[in-house]
Order: C-alpha cells, then sequence, then structure tokens
C-alpha cells in the first residue's frame, strides 16, 4: 500500500494518462450497458460478465498472492454489489447518463475507507473537492422523475459504496499483479449472479435471453468483459495501489462527461440545466482535487 506524505501530491503524467483512458471507457460503457439490457435480465447480464472475465483468462494467470478472502470480498463488492445491482437499476429505475454521474459517490466512500483504515489524512483542498462533488450530487436529488426514481438513486449510491469496498480491498492485497486479480477474483461474482438471476428473473426468461440475443448484445457482454473489468479494473486497481486514495479516487469524476455525452448523443438522453450544472459541480470537484497541487507548486515558485 502507498505510503502518504503530508507534501501535496499529484499524479504522473504518464499515470494520469491511463487514469483518462480508463474513465473513457467506464464513461461511454452506459449506454453500452443499456442496449444490452435489450436482450439480457441485468442480474444475467452481470453473470455473464464475469464468466467471460474469469474464462479463459484463469488458464493462463497464476493465483495472485493474496488470501482468498481478500479476492472473495473483492469479487462480491465489485461483481454483485456494484454491477449486478447497477445493472439492475439502469433497467428502467435511473437512466443512463445520471447512473454515471451518481455512481461517483463511491470517491466519499473510498476516501472515508482510506481515512478509517489506511489513516490517510484528508487535506482541506480535498475536503473542498469532495463538498463541491456532493453539491452536484444533491441537486440530482432534486430532479427525480419517471426516468429517474428515488430507488434508482438509492440503488447507484449502494453501488457507490460497493465500489468503494472494492477499491479498499484491492489497496488491501499490496503490489501482486492485478490482472490475475481481477480474472481471479472473478470466480466469486459467478455463482451469486446466475443464482440471484435464477431466484428472481426466472430460467424461463434467462435460458430465452441466451438463445435469442443478437450479436450485439454477446458484443456487449464481451465488452462489459474485457474492455471494462479485465482492462479497466485491473489498470484501475493498478493505480490504486501506486497512489493515495485520496489523489486516485476522484478520476471517475470524469465518467460522467463521457457517460452524459454518449447517452445524449445515442439514446437521446435530454442535458437540461439542471444536469449540466450538476455534472459541472462534479467535474469541478475533480480538478480541485487533481489539479491543486500543481497549482500551489506554481504560485509558491512564482512568489517566492
Amino acid at each position: 500500500m502507498p505510503k502518504t506524505s503530508q507534501k501535496s501530491y499529484s499524479l504522473p503524467a504518464s499515470h494520469l494518462l491511463l487514469a483518462l483512458a480508463i474513465v473513457a471507457v467506464w464513461g461511454t460503457n452506459f449506454v453500452v450497458i443499456k442496449l444490452s439490457l435489450a436482450a439480457f435480465p441485468p442480474f444475467l447480464f452481470a453473470a455473464l460478465r464475469y464468466t467471460f472475465a474469469f474464462l479463459p483468462l484463469v488458464f493462463f494467470v497464476p493465483r495472485p498472492k493474496t488470501s482468498w478472502v481478500n479476492l472473495c470480498i473483492y469479487g462480491l463488492a465489485v461483481g454483485v454489489g456494484q454491477f449486478g445491482v447497477l445493472y439492475f437499476a439502469i433497467d428502467g429505475r435511473i437512466s443512463p447518463g445520471l447512473a454515471s454521474l451518481v455512481i461517483q459517490t463511491q470517491v466519499f466512500f473510498t476516501i472515508g475507507f482510506a481515512m478509517f483504515f489506511a489513516k490517510e489524512r484528508l487535506r482541506t483542498y480535498q475536503m473542498l473537492a469532495v463538498l463541491v462533488a456532493m453539491a452536484g450530487l444533491g441537486i440530482i436529488a432534486l430532479h427525480t422523475d419517471a426516468t429517474t426514481t428515488f430507488l434508482g438513486l438509492a440503488l447507484v449510491v449502494f453501488t457507490g459504496f460497493s465500489w468503494g469496498v472494492a477499491n479498499t480491498v484491492s489497496r488491501r492485497a499490496g503490489s501482486i499483479n492485478m490482472l490475475a486479480y481481477v480474472v481471479w477474483a472473478s470466480a466469486f461474482a459467478i455463482p451469486p449472479l446466475f443464482a440471484i438471476s435464477y431466484l428472481f428473473e426466472g430460467w424461463g426468461h434467462m435460458s430465452t435471453s441466451l438463445t435469442s440475443a443478437p450479436v450485439g448484445a454477446w458484443a456487449g457482454v464481451l465488452w462489459q468483459s474485457w474492455g471494462n473489468t479485465i482492462f479497466g479494473y485491473s489498470a484501475w486497481a493498478w493505480l490504486l495501489s501506486k497512489h493515495p486514495a485520496a489523489v486516485v479516487a476522484p478520476a471517475p469524476l470524469l465518467v460522467p462527461i463521457f457517460g452524459m455525452g454518449a447517452a445524449a448523443y445515442f439514446l437521446g438522453e435530454s442535458l437540461p440545466p439542471w444536469k449540466i450544472l450538476a455534472a459541472g459541480l462534479v467535474i469541478v470537484g475533480l480538478i480541485i482535487n487533481l489539479f491543486w497541487p500543481n497549482i500551489e507548486r506554481s504560485l509558491k515558485r512564482q512568489f517566492s
């Protein structure tokens, strides 16, 4: 786990570019989720995602040097708690664009867990960044309608909590092969997701979906498995293992830019002023958190 410092801390340029690539994949992914849910019920969709993340790579990467308990908690948190519930929420309970914004509550949970378990300190500018982003999320809570319900909001906030748990557990795994970590942890998401699908979605719905889903829907499953899980979450876990959580965790606040933009372009999701204001506040919070150390150093050089 990375050591923290009392001095200002910022990401190296190469790591910042990697973080931006990750959030670009994650943001546009919300459109893929919505389109694929037309063919698959949500928990079956999540089960398929982790099945193909696990197979066939498990035969080519050795089990990471961390405990089975750690792998199990991560797999359940990210597979069931985050994506199983997220798919269920997007399936008629919240719009994809807003889901991409609300899920960023993970920042607050990740930083809070890091403060509690790793004794990381929240600096003044980081606290300001969190408060500004929370104001944006508060605006969303005031604008529920037929496409965004309170249940949908609550479910996506829960996925943010689950993502925070997954972030914390992956950091505690230490310096290991993060690709192997994500692949092996996926094994623990598969059985409960299939079980939940069987119990609540029914074998008839499952079998019909599996036999009649179009090629595009299966492409969506593979994109979930490889683009988001294998690339996105292994690279994300690697970044978290190298830097303090308060520095890395806010990076996905850029996800709504891609998520809301893609939803507007491909799905025709509206962008009224309140949505733009909410997204703007979230992004301002990100900018404060990521770039304030550089601004502070520049100011000190100019006036020293």
